[in-house]
């Protein structure tokens, strides 16, 4: 299983705009990585006293997780969340599972 984690950090003061984005972003995405084979989970959150969202999710295997990379709805929100003010962290780390509950 491969947990695979992005995260982005915004200005504290634009919490509120970018929480209304993020949980608009459900309209699109949740059908659009529904689609994609291997998917386990998906969970999108923000701190809005941090500055910081994350996008985490889990998949059957690596090569199920690299869809997310062309996947072309979140590529369209990530450049309206760049333009909100949202920093990304690159690269965006797929990470093999040792143990989980």
């Amino acid at each position: 299983m491969i947990v695979r984690i992005s995260r982005g950090s915004f200005e504290p003061s634009s919490a509120q705009v970018i929480a209304e984005r993020l949980r608009r972003s459900a309209d699109t995405l949740i059908p659009a990585v529904r689609r994609l084979d291997g998917l386990l989970a998906y969970h999108a959150g923000i701190d809005s006293a941090a500055g910081t969202m994350v996008n985490v999710s889990t998949w059957r295997d690596l090569d199920a997780a690299r869809q997310m990379d062309g996947l072309a709805e979140m590529q369209a929100l990530a450049k309206e969340f760049l333009a909100l003010g949202v920093q990304f962290e690159r690269p965006i780390i797929n990470y093999e599972t040792l143990w989980s509950i």
